[in-house]
């Protein structure tokens, strides 16, 4: 039985879940492989299943990315489903989040119609609203403001709202936790330096600067309450990336559940349990619990 761990080709080289979930599928005599989700010669419908795992260039046409969606779903499972995804590509969705009363880090949203301006923060962040691997992510101080806005501009000319959040400063303390879920239930946790040291967002490289850490009470809660509410049903994978405010509580920085690293070489067993869980909806034994 075949599964599509789709991906982007760019992307092949740099995921490394790949390899650990690919070996942990063999053991229950599921076979991997990873078409670029952007192959128009692709047929999805012999697969068993289709998981987004290194789909990482969406952001680029995320209207094409959201039609192949609903297409794959049509001739096969796709997991998480196009309504997950959907809610998860396009950050406006910490709006609702906050309104459901989950901690989220401060955020104001401004179409790509709209003039940007200035937030009342002396350090703060400006990104695009859809976006991987702080692409188009910077940080800005007060002093800032013409850069900002001229960087805000470029977003909007480029076809994407622009978030503006505060810099938190804990995170040079403690950086960014992020939590993996796996049907729903806590599989391990990361810690990852602060992505923005400086002006400028630098690409993540998942080799360096991240180690498994334990979550801590607080940050399972908060990111519990932001998973409960996902639309689409309980994400078969899930990443909640929390920063700690200036009186130490958690706070979701980003819902990843379109293609997030899980980081499974990072946590012994986290691959099998994926595996497991992939092997559990298309009806393959996945032996005990």
């Amino acid at each position: 039985m075949r599964i599509a761990l789709a991906t982007a080709r760019e992307a092949r080289a740099r995921d490394l879940d790949h390899a650990p979930l690919a070996a942990a599928l063999e053991e229950f005599g599921l076979a991997a492989e990873a078409p670029a989700w952007d192959d128009a010669g692709v047929d999805w419908g012999r697969y068993a299943l289709v998981l987004p795992r290194a789909t990482w260039n969406y952001p680029t046409d995320p209207v094409a990315f959201d039609r192949w969606a609903e297409r794959v779903s049509r001739v096969t499972r796709l997991l998480n489903p196009p309504a997950t995804l959907r809610f998860s590509a396009d950050k406006r969705y910490l709006a609702t989040l906050e309104a459901q009363g989950v901690a989220v880090v401060p955020t104001r949203y401004s179409p790509a119609a709209e003039a940007w301006s200035p937030p009342p923060f002396d350090d703060y962040v400006v990104k695009p609203a859809v976006g991987t691997d702080g692409r188009g992510t910077r940080r800005f101080r007060a002093a800032q403001a013409d850069a900002a806005r001229a960087h805000a501009a470029a977003l909007a000319a480029a076809g994407s709202a622009v978030l503006t959040q505060p810099y938190l400063g804990a995170i040079e303390r403690s950086g960014e936790t992020a939590l993996v879920y796996i049907e729903g239930a806590f599989s391990h946790a990361l810690r990852k330096a602060p992505l923005l040291r400086g002006r400028e967002a630098a690409l993540l490289d998942e080799r360096a600067d991240i180690a498994a850490t334990e979550a801590a009470d607080d940050e399972r809660a908060v990111a519990a309450a932001a998973l409960a509410v996902v639309p689409g049903g309980v994400p078969l994978y899930a990443r909640v990336d929390l920063v700690r405010d200036a009186a130490n509580a958690p706070r979701v920085l980003e819902l990843e559940l379109v293609e997030p690293s899980l980081f499974l070489n990072f946590a012994p067993g986290s691959a099998r349990r994926l595996a497991g869980a992939i092997a559990r909806v298309v009806g393959v034994d996945s032996g005990p619990e």
